[in-house]
């Protein structure tokens, strides 16, 4: 049962990834959790030994480049889309900074079976479309067929960091305004 879980969300979390979340006006803040932390596991899918290790290297991350990120399962997506529940948790809890919009949400969500990176406008030149994809399959996607949920996020997290400690223009700026 937890392998076929696992199947069915690697394929999902492909589908998730790389699509933009579509533009919303307002954001229900209701419905999203309250903000604990730097790791929020209302899956249960991640140690207590584990989140300590997470939470330290998301610290560290964000002193050492200023980008925030944190890592969140939920049981449920509440009827709402992967995109629409990554969006309200990366607004509501206002990740990253707000003159850069650094923020990086790592969202898994088992019980619908998908999982989302959400990212802030300040960071898409560098956590790009593709390179969010290729971590979700190359160091995500495996550990979670073989019903690793811990590893696959700690993975991804790990991938992610690098990433973003790879760019040394700190701050990221923000995308120039779109004209509409």
């Amino acid at each position: 049962m937890r392998l076929a879980l696992a199947l069915a969300l690697s394929c999902a979390a492909l589908a998730a990834c790389g699509a933009k979340a579509p533009a919303a006006a307002s954001v229900d803040c209701g419905a999203v959790p309250p903000l604990t932390g730097r790791v929020v596991d209302k899956a249960n899918l991640i140690s207590p030994a584990a989140q300590a290790t997470l939470t330290d290297a998301l610290a560290k991350l964000e002193s050492s480049t200023t980008d925030q990120m944190v890592v969140v399962t939920l049981p449920s997506l509440g009827g709402r889309t992967v995109e629409e529940a990554g969006l309200a948790l990366g607004r509501c809890w206002q990740i990253g900074q707000k003159r850069f919009n650094n923020g990086v949400v790592v969202l898994v969500a088992p019980a619908e079976k998908k999982m989302r990176l959400e990212v802030g406008y300040g960071l898409e030149g560098l956590l790009t479309d593709p390179r969010a994809k290729k971590i979700v399959d190359e160091d995500m996607v495996p550990r979670f067929k073989a019903g690793r949920f811990e590893a696959g996020i700690e993975a991804g997290v790990a991938s992610i960091d690098r990433l973003l400690r790879s760019d040394l223009r700190r701050p990221q700026p923000l995308p120039p305004p779109s004209r509409s």
